[in-house]
């Protein structure tokens, strides 16, 4: 049983979009987790009109990376192979990359990611920041020959029930952590599909936004190394600190969600 988890937070006029391209994909079930959304998100979905899709809706915005755990723990509960994240704002021709990262576990890989960089442009500073955390993050899971700079902060990408059995799903929320205790565990991990970073069709947002995705995604990977070296968490080097948009996962209301559902199951 296939999957897709798509997050959406205020996604109006794009979600159904969304939607309607993994429709046309062998999924058996498609989870919008919409949360903290104050347009038409939740009616757009609902409009779709699709029967594969079954909406998780919370009133409270869940912050960047928790709905992706909230999904993956809804769909392990139904005995998923293999679960799909898209966010909900991906409107572009991302048909064929999807396909590649099922077909790819279902070959029996745990950890299918997109490298959104296949190709060397110019780039910014603040990308080219991140890059290299990302890199250096690869590099200490000795995964940079098979990987290079991509990552689960970054495009669709897809996992295994193998992986979700291995990796504790809260561990979800900071993606660069479930890559590094995925390694831990000796699970196979591949770059399965490659598209630049425009094709996903996400929408622009602003500088601030930029800035703080990746403080976000740095410190994510600064922690993902602390924790592959058995080492207390840390978001810390040279003595700056990226805390990005962590401070603003909802964890507890993961928790509650993950005592709900076991309380649920017979």
């Amino acid at each position: 049983m296939w999957v897709a988890v798509v997050p959406a937070k205020n996604e109006q006029g794009r979600i159904r979009r969304v939607l309607q391209t993994l429709s046309r994909l062998p999924f058996d079930l498609i989870i919008p987790v919409i949360n903290g959304s104050t347009d038409e998100t939740l009616n757009d979905a609902l409009d779709a009109r699709l029967n594969q899709v079954h909406i998780l809706y919370f009133s409270e915005s869940l912050g960047i990376d928790v709905p992706r755990a909230v999904g993956a723990l809804y769909a392990q509960n139904i005995a998923a192979t293999g679960v799909v994240f898209v966010d909900g704002d991906m409107t572009g021709d991302i048909g064929p990359t999807l396909e590649q990262l099922m077909a790819t576990v279902d070959q029996g890989v745990d950890l299918a990611l997109t490298n959104c960089y296949p190709y060397i442009t110019n780039r910014e500073s603040l990308a080219n920041e991140v890059l290299k955390y990302r890199g250096r993050l690869n590099r200490e899971l000795g995964l940079f020959s098979a990987l290079g700079l991509a990552s689960p902060s970054h495009g669709p990408h897809a996992v295994s029930a193998g992986l979700l059995a291995a990796v504790p799903v809260q561990e979800l929320c900071v993606p660069p952590v479930m890559l590094a205790l995925a390694r831990q565990a000796g699970l196979n991990i591949k770059v399965a599909a490659a598209i630049p970073h425009r094709r996903l069709g996400s929408k622009t947002r602003d500088g601030e936004h930029a800035r703080q995705i990746a403080h976000t995604i740095i410190g994510d990977c600064l922690e993902a190394i602390h924790v592959y070296r058995g080492l207390p968490r840390s978001r810390t080097t040279k003595k700056k600190t990226f805390i990005g948009y962590d401070s603003s996962r909802r964890r507890d209301i993961l928790e509650e969600f993950i005592l709900r559902t076991a309380n649920a199951i017979p």
